[in-house]
């Protein structure tokens, strides 16, 4: 996934602000059918039906390697529904070149490790700007300027009257990760030694230039990024030091050497925030000695450890405490024969949602279908959200992925009708408001149920959403955003006392 990212440049805004399929409306009446039933002079019927849907427990795990991440989370969030769910980030380094030569008298001046943020992860529209003169090293008078902008976040951003803070940790891996095309999933255990650098973080990406005030030429300049500080001692001795030795002549060498980083949260409680791990480096700031006949000076020079290269292991680690929690009990009670009144569906490993329609229903369209004469115009899953459960401001999703459950592909919908005008697999209703509710169109898979004589297979809901490449066409099925999508979400399920019970809505045509 992260050696695709240039291919899937859209994901911030499939986090953000919905993708391809989803959309946020007013009803309207879908069209679709329209073209799949040549009904001149028919008259149009709307039926509703009950549906038999239930949670699935993932057990608080997903595949979360390289081919899984477009982005990864970082953070904690406790609430009393999911519990406690906190999100790390561990991954392999790789060096700018190897077997490298430092210079003479090389040391080490800071480390830092940069997080470049890519628009649609902050709030580009919305900074703090703060001026300061310095002086910067070689006594040059200079201006600095510092832009905040606020991260986009998914939790608290406040802790009781309190901004909300974290302070990041960096920690050297002891474990050997291995390549980036073998599997990890989030609840693996990988060991961590040394502290390698630690940042109070307050929630905010900065852009820093500092400009000469001798001729107004940048002397330094950094777009909006994380940056955590490393201990210098420390890379002296693990990587300046070791110049020539056969740690750092070549990868193989290299990743069993220094073997990564993992970057986490001291705390249980936040929010949770994407990073971008295509751009991040570890950068070394050094300085070693120019001699010029009798003159030495010292000359500034960097050096990167890389992050986001495809060749690189990474992983999302996330961990769960659900101990008293709603879901915990609604986990340990799932009924797949009748169904489950309300529904968790939570990205990262958390539960999903399964849904069939009974067979006494298909039965009954058959019926009208062979006798009657019917033609199915138009067939949707409406999903409401809770409000005696899930009653807040946290961000509802607009974003699914709907599939078979134990598919191969995607729903027959997306390759038959994707272009038709109108069209979305999900559409998305009120998400500002309580409540909410989807409609999940089923309207070809129905049809070939109930004409052609296709199995009636369960359909499976993930929190995420199908990623699309640079143009908008979808990379693959199997190409989500589960992995690193933070959201839950309290559903209506099978509850006959509700009247915002999942329910099938069928548009047929008779004439």
């Amino acid at each position: 996934m992260i050696k695709d990212f240039k291919k899937i440049i859209y994901i911030a805004s499939i986090i953000f602000c919905g993708s391809l399929f989803l959309y946020n409306c007013e009803s309207d009446a879908d069209n679709l059918g329209e073209q799949l039933f040549a009904g001149e002079g028919s008259n149009a019927n709307v039926e509703l039906f009950d549906v038999i849907a239930y949670n699935i427990d993932n057990n608080d795990s997903i595949r979360s390697d390289a081919s899984q991440l477009g982005f990864a989370q970082i953070g904690a969030f406790a609430e009393g529904v999911f519990g406690t769910q906190k999100a790390a980030y561990t991954t392999q380094l790789r060096m700018q070149e190897y077997s490298p030569t430092f210079g003479t008298n090389a040391i080490v001046d800071s480390v830092v490790l940069d997080f470049q943020m890519p628009i649609g992860l902050y709030a580009s529209d919305s900074l703090t700007t703060t001026t300061t003169s310095i002086t910067y090293p070689g006594a040059i008078a200079a201006t600095k300027v510092v832009n905040s902008y606020p991260l986009y976040k998914y939790g608290k951003t406040k802790l009781g009257s309190d901004k909300t803070l974290f302070n990041i940790n960096v920690h050297e891996v002891s474990d050997f990760l291995k390549s980036s095309t073998d599997e990890y999933y989030s609840d693996e255990n990988i060991a961590t030694s040394t502290l390698l650098g630690t940042k109070l973080f307050d929630g905010t990406v900065k852009s820093t230039k500092i400009t000469n005030n001798t001729g107004s030429s940048d002397i330094f300049n950094v777009d909006p990024s994380i940056r955590i500080p490393l201990n210098a001692a420390y890379f002296q001795s693990k990587i300046i030091d070791k110049a020539g030795s056969l740690d750092l002549k070549d990868a193989y060498n290299f990743i069993r050497y220094f073997k990564g980083v993992k970057v986490s949260v001291v705390e249980n409680d936040g929010y949770l925030f994407a990073i971008n791990p295509a751009s991040a480096n570890i950068i070394i700031y050094y300085q070693n000695d120019l001699v010029s006949g009798t003159v030495t000076t010292r000359v500034p020079q960097t050096f990167n450890l890389t992050m986001g290269t495809s060749l690189s292991s990474h992983v999302g680690q996330f961990s769960y405490n659900r101990t008293g929690t709603i879901v915990a009990d609604a986990l340990a009670t799932i009924n797949t024969n009748t169904g489950d009144k309300k529904l968790y569906p939570q990205g990262m490993g958390g539960p999903s949602v399964g849904f069939r329609i009974p067979p006494a229903t298909i039965a009954l369209l058959k019926n009208k279908v062979q006798n009657e004469k019917i033609g199915i115009i138009s067939a949707k899953v409406r999903i409401y959200t809770d409000n005696s459960v899930w009653n807040n401001n946290y961000t509802k999703p607009s974003n699914f992925v709907f599939l078979k459950n134990g598919a191969t592909s995607f729903l027959t919908e997306v390759s038959s009708l994707n272009a038709a005008p109108g069209f979305s697999l999900v559409k998305a209703y009120d998400t500002d408001k309580n409540p909410a509710y989807y409609d999940f169109t089923i309207t070809t898979t129905l049809k070939e149920i109930v004409e052609k004589e296709l199995a009636n297979e369960d359909f499976i809901v993930h929190m995420g959403s199908f990623l699309v490449d640079s143009v908008g066409s979808l990379v693959r099925y199997s190409s989500t955003s589960r992995a690193f999508t933070p959201n839950r979400l309290v559903l209506v399920g099978t509850d006959a006392t509700n009247p915002q019970r999942i329910q099938l809505h069928i548009t047929y045509g008779s004439k």
